[in-house]
């Protein structure tokens, strides 16, 4: 028996992009997975909807 060299299902997840966004109510950073993109998202801190299309990339 030989051990994998990754974890089950590592092949699905191998190519997600993360992406920050910064809570237009309260500032705080929330970070999102590219395959989440379709569902709705709210802010940890304050729990507004934040919508990740008004997003701007930084860095």
């Amino acid at each position: 028996m030989t051990t994998p060299k990754h974890c089950p299902g590592f092949e699905q997840f191998k190519s997600l992009k993360s992406f920050t966004c910064t809570c237009p109510e309260c500032g705080a950073k929330k970070e999102i997975f590219s395959d989440e993109f379709g569902k709705t998202h709210k802010c940890d801190k304050c729990n507004k909807e934040i919508d990740f299309t008004q997003c701007k990339l930084e860095g």
